[in-house]
């Protein structure tokens, strides 16, 4: 009985220590939100309107296919410009690469921003590592978006 309880107290220990980890990860990706991407994308991924998109709702849809993953990924590497469709609104606007900030920075801000959505997704510093060996140019990057759209439409 008592071996049961050690068991039982040490399991919740580590499930404890998992998801402080995950709210720990969720918090530094808050804090790169705000200082890299709130100027545009508002407090809250809230957007502006015909300016700036909607993140929140969106980002965890996007991000629910490998696919969605690896286009998000190679947004904040690479940046957008140009004009885009998202949430029904049209938008031709300018989006900076952020390929200055850490495999970890941005790993947290893309996990942070699927938290404002029903699903969050999880991006790893390895996957941005993995990303960021592949940079694409622009055109590249339209390319790639429109193959996502037409697979899985980006809301």
């Amino acid at each position: 009985m008592r071996k049961a309880g050690l068991s039982f107290l040490l399991g919740g220990l580590v499930a404890c220590s998992a998801l402080a980890g995950s709210a720990l990860a969720a918090s530094d990706g808050a804090a790169v939100y705000g200082t890299n991407c709130a100027v545009c994308h508002q407090a809250g991924g809230v957007g502006m309107p015909g300016q700036f998109p909607v993140l929140k709702g969106r980002i965890d849809k996007i991000a629910a296919t490998p696919e969605g993953k690896a286009y998000l990924m190679d947004v904040v590497l690479n940046g957008l410009h140009g004009p885009i469709q998202a949430g029904g609104m049209s938008y031709a606007g300018f989006m900076p690469t952020f390929k200055g900030l850490s495999d970890d920075d941005l790993a947290a801000v893309l996990s942070y921003l699927t938290t404002l959505g029903a699903t969050p997704q999880t991006f790893s510093a390895d996957d941005m590592k993995a990303a960021r060996a592949k940079p694409k140019k622009g055109s590249e990057l339209i390319a790639e978006r429109n193959a996502l759209n037409a697979a899985h439409p980006i809301p």
